[in-house]
C-alpha cells in the first residue's frame, strides 16, 4: 500500500473515532436530560454502541500504524433487540410519567441527524476502501448507524403521538372490532 493511501485511510479512521466519541458524549448528555425512563435507556444503549464502534476503529487504527493489514473485525451487537424491547415497554411509562416532549423531540431529531451523517460518512469511506476487508467493515458499521436511525425515528414517532404509535406497532383497531 502506498503511503498516500495509508495516510488517507488513517485520516478516515481518525475522523470516525472522533465521530463515535462525539456521538457517545451526546447520547450520555441527552440521557441525563431525558425526562422519561424509555428515553434514558435508549440513549444509554446508543452511547454504549458508539463506544463499541470507537474501540473497533481504534483497534484497526493501531494495526495499520504498525504496518499491518486492515484487521478483520465483525460486529455482533446485541443492542438491536434491546432497543426494540425498550420501545415496546414504553406503553407502561406513558401512563405513569409525563414527558417533556419538546425537549425530547429536539434531542432525538439531533441524534437522527448525527446518525445520518455518520451513515453517509461510512458509506463514502467504504467506497474509497484500499484495504481488503475495509469496504465490508464500513458497510457493516453503516448498517448499524442506519438501524440506530430507524430506532430513533421509531422513538420520535412515539413521542409525537404515543396513541397512534401503539396502534401502528400493535396493529390494534380503535373501533373495538
Amino acid at each position: 500500500m502506498e503511503l498516500k493511501d495509508k495516510d488517507k485511510t488513517l485520516e478516515g479512521l481518525r475522523i470516525a473515532i472522533q465521530m463515535e466519541v462525539d456521538g457517545k458524549e451526546y447520547y450520555l448528555e441527552a440521557s441525563k436530560k431525558s425526562k422519561n425512563e424509555t428515553g434514558k435507556q435508549l440513549l444509554k444503549i446508543l452511547s454504549s454502541e458508539e463506544d463499541l464502534h470507537r474501540v473497533k476503529f481504534e483497534e484497526i487504527y493501531e494495526a495499520i500504524i504498525k504496518d499491518k493489514d486492515w484487521s478483520t473485525i465483525s460486529f455482533q451487537p446485541g443492542s438491536s433487540e434491546r432497543l426494540k424491547t425498550i420501545l415496546t415497554t414504553a406503553k407502561n411509562e406513558l401512563v405513569t410519567n409525563g414527558m417533556n416532549t419538546d425537549t425530547e423531540l429536539g434531542a432525538v431529531q439531533t441524534a437522527m441527524d448525527m446518525e445520518n451523517k455518520t451513515y453517509d460518512f461510512y458509506k463514502k469511506r467504504g467506497s474509497l476502501a484500499t484495504f481488503a476487508g475495509e469496504k465490508e467493515f464500513y458497510e457493516e458499521i453503516a448498517a448499524q448507524e442506519k438501524e440506530h436511525h430507524r430506532v430513533l425515528l421509531d422513538y420520535f414517532e412515539f413521542l409525537k403521538n404515543p396513541a397512534a404509535w401503539f396502534v401502528q406497532k400493535e396493529h390494534q383497531s380503535l373501533d373495538g372490532g
